[in-house]
């Protein structure tokens, strides 16, 4: 698969003092300072109920923070529209512990529907969505249901799917957790492979073995605070 877009200058994202919090009750982040810079390679990581996946939300930008400085491609998200959001999400490939596949559609028709949804003609993308699926390993399971695959080749086609528009950046909420340590590796290598073609990833993981095994940078988060590690 090549990586065709070009990267901007600058970090992609930036967080500067922000907190969030849940209604009136205490903030779950606190004071979270840290960039994701282009073509970039960390891990997320802490104890369960930490706030990962909370923090990908607002990487996301699905969540709003209730105080600080978030900057996303070099805009302030306080001064992003309505419409601003879908085209910038666009840029943000996004994988799901639970993988949010749709039963009723094909492998690819799953990874093509985000293509789908902003109206490419089928004629445009199917040699890149068939293309990416023999890239992760699935290039002969395209005609098939999210019913009949197994945990990794629902977590491989939840991961093209989120690759298929050419992200600038991609996360990744626990995507080796389901998985045996034989895929998990193989897993890796495909975010490896995909960060050295240019786009910045960050995986939530709390799998210590497995980041032992890679010279990554390290965002730990521990009582709603964020440590930078490497």
């Amino acid at each position: 698969m090549q990586q065709r877009h070009q990267q901007e200058a600058g970090d992609l994202i930036r967080f500067e003092n922000v907190g969030l919090r849940y209604g009136v009750g205490p903030e779950v982040l606190r004071d979270i300072n840290f960039n994701i810079a282009p073509q970039s390679f960390q891990f997320l990581t802490g104890p369960s109920g930490a706030g990962k996946t909370t923090l990908i939300r607002l990487l996301f930008m699905s969540l709003r923070p209730t105080r600080g400085l978030v900057t996303v491609f070099g805009r302030e998200i306080s001064t992003l529209t309505a419409a601003d959001y879908a085209p910038f999400r666009r840029r943000i490939g996004v994988v799901f512990q639970d993988f949010r596949l749709l039963d009723h559609l094909t492998t690819f028709e799953n990874v093509a529907l985000p293509l789908r949804v902003i109206g490419r003609e089928e004629s445009s993308y199917r040699a890149d969505v068939v293309e990416l699926l023999r890239w992760v390993g699935l290039g002969d399971q395209i005609n098939v249901h999210p019913p009949i695959m197994s945990g990794g080749e629902k977590q491989r086609a939840a991961i093209a799917r989120a690759l298929i528009t050419q992200p600038e950046m991609l996360l990744a909420d626990e995507p080796t957790g389901n998985v045996d340590p034989p895929l998990a590796r193989r897993l890796m290598r495909l975010f490896i492979e995909l960060n050295r073609l240019g786009t910045a990833v960050l995986i939530a993981t709390h799998d210590i073995n497995l980041m032992n095994q890679f010279d990554a940078r390290r965002l730990v988060l521990e009582d709603g605070r964020l440590t930078i590690y490497g």
